[in-house]
């Protein structure tokens, strides 16, 4: 069974009292859904029409684990908190079997 993963780009980070609020939140949800942080805001070379930003990776053992960790009442939570603090582009996708 292939993989799941989350990623998030951050194109732009307006309120880092929320974010900071969010991460505190979003790691034990992300962690209790069965995520692994597989990169957090390390360095990035962009290219072409990439954003040199804060990028996240996660890994879920399933593409099913990823979307119910993202559906989960205490991510959900997180979300709330974050609101309009930042801009972002979050996807999950599958892995390849």
């Amino acid at each position: 069974m292939a993989k799941g993963y989350w990623v998030s780009v951050y194109r732009t980070i307006s309120d880092p009292e929320k974010l900071a609020a969010y991460n505190k939140l979003a790691g034990p949800a992300v962690q209790a859904g069965g995520g692994r942080r597989l990169a957090v805001g390390g360095r990035v070379v962009a290219h072409d029409a990439g954003i040199a930003e804060r990028t996240v990776l996660i890994e879920f053992d399933t593409f099913e684990q990823a979307v119910a960790a993202r559906e989960s009442a205490a991510y959900q939570e997180a979300l709330a908190v974050l609101s309009d603090g930042v801009e972002r582009d979050f996807r999950i996708i599958e892995g390849v079997d």
